[in-house]
């Protein structure tokens, strides 16, 4: 897994190119496509073909028909904002790594029944940062966590610095990249 999982929203298919390129010149090989939009799934099957060394995953998959329909796409990972358990079954069935979102000690017990281990943390910010993994961790050191909103810049380091951590998410990595690239670097 990648250290970095941005959290990618592509409102109309032209935009892949730009932001996939700009990812991979800011030394980013991931990304996550949220099934935000209408073109999601396309997306996801356009950056999987045209960008095959890139770890292509999808997002805010909240439901067993956008799970199969992004799996069908080639995403290679599967995000939800919350777990789900029929997402669950698919992916385990597949062999697919599925990290939902889980924030309280309940919804941590339930993915691990499910035999997940890493879990996105979301909002991050909202439900207590690190201060709250760090608490979390202590009856639950078998899960790592990928904690996204309202991590950025100015506390990523400290976040990376935990033993606990998977990954960082975030679409502050797109902006950032697509900046870099629109600069020139």
């Amino acid at each position: 897994m990648e250290k970095y999982i941005p959290v990618v929203v592509i409102k109309e298919l032209s935009e892949t190119d730009k932001i996939m390129t700009a990812l991979k010149n800011n030394g980013i090989n991931c990304a996550e496509i949220t099934f935000r939009t209408a073109c999601a799934a396309e997306a996801i099957a356009y950056a999987a073909a045209n960008y095959p060394d890139m770890e292509i995953g999808a997002g805010t998959v909240i439901n067993a028909a956008q799970c199969e329909a992004a799996l069908a796409a080639g995403a290679t990972f599967i995000v939800s904002p919350g777990l789900s358990p029929s997402v669950a079954k698919i992916c385990n069935e597949r062999g697919i790594p599925y990290y939902p979102g889980c924030v309280t000690p309940t919804e941590i017990m339930a993915a691990l029944e499910l035999g997940i281990t890493t879990v996105k943390f979301f909002p991050a910010n909202v439900y207590g940062g690190l201060k709250a993994l760090k608490a979390l961790s202590a009856p639950f050191p078998q899960v790592k966590f990928i904690p996204t909103g309202g991590v950025d810049r100015s506390n990523i380091d400290e976040f990376l610095a935990f033993d606990k951590i998977a990954a960082i998410g975030g679409s502050f990595f797109v902006k950032e990249s697509l900046d870099k690239l629109e600069a020139g670097k």
